[in-house]
């Protein structure tokens, strides 16, 4: 017995159509593009806080410096080692109500700007009430 084969056509996409309509595209997208021009550029300066004007006078501090070698003054007064608590308990009660401030290098180990911390506390001074000025090295 034969049976008939039926006859399928296969769906077959054209590919050279396909290729002139990409290639129409490609033409149309190269000729449409704008390219990135270069923009001009304002620089602009802002100002600092050395160069901004005030009429407000900040209060003066005394100040407890620390150099690179870790050497402490108290207002340009040495404080030998380990008696910076000593010299803040006798500089509270000489100037009542003086705030002061630490001005540190920025080299000097954490270690030892901790000892200043902890001699502030003993003195009975609020760490927080003493800003912190680290001076970078130039």
């Amino acid at each position: 017995m034969h049976f008939p084969r039926i006859q399928r056509n296969r769906n077959q996409v054209p590919i050279v159509p396909l290729i002139d309509i990409l290639f129409i595209l490609l033409v149309f997208f190269i000729v449409s593009t704008t390219f990135k021009r270069p923009r001009d550029v304002m620089r602009i300066e802002l100002p600092t806080v050395r160069e901004i004007p005030s009429e407000q006078l900040a209060e003066e501090r005394s100040v407890i410096a620390v150099d690179a070698l870790g050497n402490i003054t108290l207002d340009s007064l040495t404080v030998p080692e380990g008696l910076l608590g000593t010299y803040l308990e006798a500089f509270q009660r000489q100037n009542p109500g003086r705030q002061l401030e630490l001005e540190a290098d920025k080299s000097i180990s954490i270690e030892r700007l901790l000892n200043v911390f902890e001699a502030l506390t003993k003195a009975g001074i609020e760490v927080r009430d003493v800003p912190a000025r680290i001076e970078v090295p130039e």
